[in-house]
């Protein structure tokens, strides 16, 4: 691993890349990286959030919250993906979703040896490390709960999941959770890299970046505004850990599920979007977050967005006030 540099977010911010050797997928050598916020001088708990797909981490309000209330605040760029990606790498590929593994192990261990605690736990008597907080977007909600089911949150020291519009199940008409995913599995074990017809559209990307109708500014080349193309490998990654997901993980600890209260498809920029989530179907959502386990609490954020944090202020400011909420009840503010 290397040692922490300056990142491209500037002040206060740094990065580290995990090296992870050879990519299981054949696309040469892989790497993580994982970015910090300068920390509160006194840690009280520490946050690890993962990004979703067409995505990497900058969303640095976030982390002001997170900071702002004691906490160690941490972002885990993915293999392949914004800081992590490398010539000749499929933008966000992996065939697996269990291949995430061992950046997750490696950035925990991490966030767990800066806090004082090495990999494990905090002890019964109080010493070892901080608790962890874990939070993600997106494809990134599918992948954290699926890798926490294998490696156990008690084991690892986890206390709390947030969830901003975690994938829980494929968007569309009914026919393609169960025909379309046949024929993605079947095109998946001959064509992987192939990337699936999907009509264009930069509906969301447009509501987003300051390019468009938005109000953030990121990278264009690791977040594009038509995002990246879908390859049937990676799309039967996802929909096998949605099945996963879906026979129940029991993960024992409380979670935080937000997301928008409507969903609005389209494929240029309306007012609608900017109120709406404009990439999942949020009654799925709802429907499956009971699947995490332990204690759920799921919430509709009116006016939001897909990406929750990344929605207009009074949305953004609802979302803060419910994880402050969640916090407190659960005695982690």
């Amino acid at each position: 691993m290397s040692a922490w540099v300056e990142d491209v977010l500037g002040a206060g911010y740094e990065q580290r890349t995990i090296d992870l050797g050879s990519d299981p997928d054949g696309e040469g050598e892989i790497v993580a990286t994982l970015v910090r916020a300068t920390p509160p001088e006194v840690p009280r708990r520490a946050f690890l959030w993962v990004h979703g797909f067409s995505d990497y981490f900058f969303q640095t309000e976030l982390a002001d919250f997170f900071t702002e209330r004691g906490y160690a605040f941490y972002a885990l760029d993915l293999r392949k993906c914004g800081r992590s990606r490398r010539p000749g790498h499929t933008p966000h590929y992996v065939s697996d979703l269990a291949f995430y593994d061992a950046e997750l192990d490696a950035a925990l261990e991490i966030v767990r040896e800066e806090t004082g605690g090495g990999a494990g736990p905090r002890a019964a008597d109080g010493t070892g490390g901080l608790d962890v907080v874990l939070g993600a977007h997106s494809t990134g909600g599918l992948i954290l709960p699926l890798w926490l089911a294998r490696r156990g949150a008690a084991e690892v020291g986890v206390t709390g999941l947030v969830l901003d519009s975690p994938w829980f199940d494929l968007q569309g008409a009914p026919w393609m959770r169960s025909i379309g995913t046949h024929v993605i599995r079947a095109a998946a074990r001959v064509r992987p890299f192939d990337k699936l017809p999907l009509p264009p559209g930069d509906a969301y990307g447009a509501s987003l970046h300051t390019s468009g109708a938005g109000e953030w500014e990121y990278e264009l080349d690791w977040k594009p505004l038509t995002g990246f193309p879908v390859t049937f490998g990676w799309l039967n990654a996802v929909r096998r850990g949605h099945a996963v997901l879906h026979r129940g993980l029991d993960l024992g600890i409380p979670s935080l599920v937000l997301r928008s209260d409507k969903t609005w498809f389209a494929r240029k920029h309306g007012p609608r979007t900017d109120v709406s989530d404009g990439v999942l179907d949020v009654k799925q959502i709802a429907r499956w977050a009971g699947c995490l386990g332990g204690s759920v609490t799921s919430l509709p954020i009116p006016g939001a967005r897909h990406d929750v944090f990344l929605s207009q202020s009074e949305a953004r400011a609802a979302a803060y006030a419910a994880i402050d909420r969640w916090l407190a009840f659960h005695e982690m503010d």
